[in-house]
């Protein structure tokens, strides 16, 4: 009795953690939609009050506030542009995202990572690592 106890707690906290993941990927997608749109409400929802958002290129680090007020410029920078992504693995409650930004006169692959708690994304860095998407 006590194996098959044992066998059940592990079945439901597996269940849970696949759950979880699966959670975490739906978020991502929507915060790359949320992207490609500069849509300021949804992204807002989607980051906890207190995140910090590491660009790692331009050596800043963002509150919530700074980023939303970023949008306005993004939206113009988005305007025409395709968002691919998919995520690379996810270790240590962060997942990884290799994501292509696609712009009508060039391209940019990222990598990307976000620390997610409570459905918000609580941390997110991204660094550039090609100058293009060839192959992605």
């Amino acid at each position: 009795m006590a194996c098959r106890s044992i066998a059940l707690a592990a079945a439901v906290q597996l269940f849970s953690v696949i759950s979880a993941r699966a959670d975490d990927g739906a978020l991502i997608g929507r915060w790359y939609a949320a992207l490609l749109v500069a849509d300021r409400t949804e992204l807002s929802d989607l980051l906890a009050d207190d995140v910090r958002i590491k660009l790692d290129d331009l050596g800043v680090i963002q509150t919530k506030q700074e980023f939303i007020a970023s949008i306005d410029d993004w939206k113009g920078a988005v305007a025409g542009a395709e968002i691919r992504h998919r995520i690379d693995k996810t270790e240590g409650g962060v997942t990884t995202v290799i994501a292509c930004y696609d712009f009508p006169n060039n391209d940019m692959l990222m990598q990307e990572t976000f620390a997610i708690a409570d459905n918000r994304i609580t941390a997110s860095s991204q660094a550039a690592i090609a100058e293009n998407c060839d192959g992605n």
